[in-house]
């Protein structure tokens, strides 16, 4: 395993806007560590520079506190998995891991020992006779691994390799891919667009936009301490509520509103006058759709309340929303920065 560093990395296309815009960001021995933001914003151009398959424009790469600006792939001891996986629709499980170690010349007994130690890490050691097409998607995406394992690289390079599987397998392929890495505590970088997989593998989290990085943080910082608007309103379903009050956008996140029919004064909370538009019942949560007043007029916002939570107030009925102060977010009208009390 090695330590990952990327300095005021930039890539640009033609005349365009840079795809990149002076990323720097490290990845620690061992660390798992997610590129999360939405389609376009860099994320998959960052680990493409990483590995080699993309020059920077400008910056620095290191790998094991050597820059490997200028090296090929092969010569980075990285490993990259695909969102499509890649396998060879001809070969067999077996060939399909021991292809890259058959490319560097090692022995059939060797390939066979590392093939077997790999399959066995992954558990798919009762699939190597098969071809890629009798396999299920998670399957595939355990070849994939096992084929990228017995490389024996530095870093793990992931790029949206679940994005191809259903709701439920990848739910079990998250828990997977953790416990995975953290059997062999190899470095990783992981694409994704999709916040639960960020929040749910990521020891920490670099969320990026428009090219550029806007916070990286454990996800528990990430979610409860946005640094700016985009990270409140990117992370979370729902994503965090904005109210203009007093010149500056006042966040909180859904789950920590209490709704009343009247609040009356509260020194320790804020309280926002409202209307209920609509009530969902999703369940476990209930949402509740609300309109509150705020210096811009009105906004709407969501309350997310356990289904069992009493509720006093029903569609188009007044309602005062209370939030704690602890749980109030401040940020910049015109930046978007968080910003003091």
């Amino acid at each position: 395993m090695a330590e990952v560093e990327v300095r005021d990395i930039r890539k640009s296309f033609g005349g365009g806007s840079a795809a990149v815009d002076g990323i720097s960001l490290t990845c620690g021995n061992g660390e798992y560590l997610v590129l999360l933001g939405p389609s376009g914003c860099g994320k998959t151009t960052l680990l493409r520079m990483i590995a080699g398959l993309e020059h920077p424009t400008g910056g620095d790469i290191l790998i094991g506190g050597r820059s490997v600006r200028g090296l090929p792939p092969r010569a980075r001891k990285i490993a990259m998995v695909f969102q499509s996986y890649a396998l060879y629709p001809h070969k067999k499980v077996e060939q399909n891991i021991s292809f890259p170690l058959e490319a560097q010349g090692m022995s059939r007994e060797e390939r066979i020992e590392k093939v077997k130690w790999a399959s066995g890490l992954l558990g798919i050691g009762h699939l190597l006779q098969r071809k890629p097409r009798q396999l299920s998607g998670g399957e595939r995406q355990r070849v994939a691994l096992a084929r990228a394992l017995v490389r024996e690289p530095q870093v793990f390079l992931l790029d949206e390799p679940l994005s191809n599987l259903d709701a439920k397998l990848r739910a079990s392929a998250r828990l997977e891919l953790k416990q995975f890495q953290q059997r062999v505590g190899i470095s990783t970088i992981y694409v994704t667009h999709d916040q639960v997989e960020a929040m749910g593998l990521g020891d920490r989290i670099a969320v990026l936009n428009q090219g550029r990085l806007q916070q990286v943080g454990t996800p528990e910082e990430i979610y409860h301490r946005p640094a700016n608007t985009f990270v409140a309103t990117f992370v979370g379903s729902p994503p965090m509520n904005l109210v203009s009050r007093d010149g500056k956008l006042v966040g909180f996140r859904p789950e920590n509103i209490e709704l009343e029919k009247t609040a009356g004064s509260r020194d320790d909370a804020a309280v926002f006058h409202s209307r209920v538009l609509r009530i969902e019942n999703l369940g476990a949560d209930r949402y509740v759709y609300l309109r509150v007043q705020d210096d811009k007029g009105d906004t709407n916002i969501i309350a997310k309340l356990p289904i069992d939570h009493p509720l006093h107030v029903a569609a188009d009925d007044d309602a005062d929303v209370i939030v704690r102060k602890r749980h109030l977010r401040m940020f910049d009208r015109d930046s978007g920065e968080e910003t003091a009390a």
